[in-house]
């Protein structure tokens, strides 16, 4: 089973650079890093995890900008997002961020996207809450024509572009879809990705059946679906038991910390990784 790690960057913390070289070195197969573009201080939209929001979420880095630094000192760590609120960007710019970083990187990026929670974070980019999955689900449309081999025209409900030249072209352009078990996320899923990050990756004894039901109903290779249990505390136990289930990935939570609390957690979380410890 493949370890990668998720962990909240901000300025705070230990740097990307230091990060991802500690992680390489350690045989870690990937970094994935959460966005969140602002918490407002109005907020009544209340923490998924329950309590007070942790102070991290309201400084965290960019992700694309920070995984751009962690390429360039790494040669194998694979680099994702977990997740990347779609809903909240451009999405030609969107497009050309993600196949500029994946290209610069040797096809090591992982798309990991979702829907979000901060009902005031996503009004303050115009994101109507109700329709934030459709929307979501047209921007994918529309930046996968804009990665298309030959130029490829999209017209959607939410946005469109024209037949363009648009390059680079991502290498690989692996997706996976976060969120809650369900028919309509497991229906994006089958859709326009590759996979399931299910955080904290609890229930999937009972999920992985129904996901991987509509995965060949949608007539999708059963062989093809990729689920990584995302931003999870582990213990020997979990993490046998993900393999049981035919899991071959799964995101470790590090702590929003300094260097030195950051790389004794690494340290500690080093001793799970099995094989090579190749990329993503």
């Amino acid at each position: 089973m493949r370890i990668s790690v998720t962990i909240f960057l901000t300025d705070e913390t230990i740097t990307p650079t230091r990060l991802a070289r500690e992680l390489e070195a350690r045989g870690f197969a990937g970094l994935y890093l959460p966005e969140h573009t602002h918490i407002p201080v109005e907020r009544v939209t209340p923490y998924p995890a329950g309590g007070e929001l942790p102070r991290e979420y309201g400084r965290t880095l960019d992700p694309f900008v920070a995984l751009g630094q962690a390429a360039a000192v790494t040669e194998r760590l694979g680099l994702g997002t977990g997740i990347t609120l779609v809903a909240q960007h451009d999405p030609i710019d969107l497009a050309k961020q993600i196949a500029t970083l994946d290209h610069l990187s040797g096809g090591r990026f992982t798309l990991g996207l979702g829907f979000g929670w901060n009902v005031e974070e996503a009004a303050d980019h115009g994101v109507e809450w109700r329709t934030r999955r459709e929307l979501v689900r047209d921007r994918m449309a529309l930046m996968q024509a804009l990665w298309a081999d030959e130029p490829t025209a999209h017209e959607g409900e939410f946005g469109s572009v024209r037949a363009s030249h648009a390059f680079p072209k991502p290498i690989r352009k692996r997706v996976l879809v976060g969120g809650a078990a369900g028919p309509k996320l497991f229906s994006h899923i089958c859709e326009y990705a590759d996979g399931w990050l299910p955080i904290g990756g609890r229930g999937l004894t009972e999920s992985l059946p129904v996901l991987r039901a509509a995965w060949s109903d949608a007539g999708r290779d059963p062989a093809a679906l990729q689920v990584v249990p995302y931003a999870v505390l582990p213990t020997p136990g979990k993490l046998a038991h993900y393999a049981e289930l035919g899991i071959e990935e799964v995101v470790l939570q590090l702590p929003a910390a300094g260097e030195g609390e950051t790389l004794k957690v690494l340290d500690e979380y080093a001793r799970y990784i099995q094989g090579d410890g190749d990329s993503v």
